[in-house]
């Protein structure tokens, strides 16, 4: 287990659903946290509210020149978490240009923006730890989630890469794969969403695989077999059940 009194952590993505509630599970345990989303408002009621230190510091994950002015100001922390997401849900016969564009720019690309910010400072350390917020949908390609799914797929991909490169080094990654999680994402679906989870529930898990040296965390645990045992079905089959 860590010891996590005194350490500092950089949240991108904190102003809703699991960024916030991570937070708090941060700052419970004596973590000081800094904040970080496109919400000032947001980002300033939530560190107003934690128990312990918390700041925050205004970027958005799309614009170079934030990530770096973002990075920057945060300065040396021991860890950071990458939770910042987009979605909407829609197939590629109603393709949405935009929308699978920003998909792709704030889950994924975002995501290489602020490791290109924190991961050389990290190494030159040999001290730091990273955890990388993916998805179950992650696994195997969905039907009505153009955008979401291939994003999230790259993102667990870059973290697997990031491990297999510094898993013997001081740099220490860390990837989740959850699944549904009741968020302002989330309520834009229209179907129903099995073993669906409150945002402080998934945070407790993500807190609890934080502690621990594991590299990955698929969650729910029965809700994901389905997705990890779908990657050995054939296509045919495949598209067949999950269509």
């Amino acid at each position: 287990m860590k010891e996590w009194q005194g350490k500092r952590y950089w949240l991108v993505g904190a102003s809703d659903g699991l960024g916030a509630a991570l937070a708090r599970q941060l700052s419970r345990a004596g973590v000081e946290v800094v904040l970080s989303a496109r919400s000032e408002d947001k980002l300033a009621a939530l560190a107003d509210d934690l128990p312990g230190r918390a700041s925050y510091q205004v970027l958005d994950v799309r614009n170079d020149e934030s990530v770096k002015a973002a990075a920057d100001a945060v300065g040396e922390v021991d860890g950071v978490v990458y939770l910042a997401g987009a979605y909407w849900p829609f197939a590629a016969t109603d393709w949405n240009a935009e929308q699978a564009t920003t998909m792709a720019d704030v889950n994924f690309t975002g995501l290489v923006r602020v490791m290109g910010q924190v991961v050389p400072g990290m190494v030159a350390r040999d001290r730091g730890h990273i955890v990388i917020t993916s998805s179950l949908t992650a696994f195997r390609g969905l039907p009505g989630s153009i955008g979401y799914t291939a994003s999230k797929a790259a993102t667990l991909s870059l973290a697997e890469c990031m491990h297999a490169d510094l898993r013997k080094t001081g740099v220490q990654v860390q990837v989740v794969n959850p699944g549904f999680i009741r968020t302002q994402l989330t309520d834009k679906n229209d179907f129903k969403m099995p073993f669906l989870m409150e945002p402080e529930e998934a945070a407790r898990t993500v807190f609890e695989h934080m502690g621990g040296d594991s590299f990955k965390r698929n969650f729910p645990w029965t809700f994901s077999l389905l997705f990890r045992g779908s990657k050995f079905l054939p296509d045919s089959l495949y598209y067949r059940i999950f269509s």
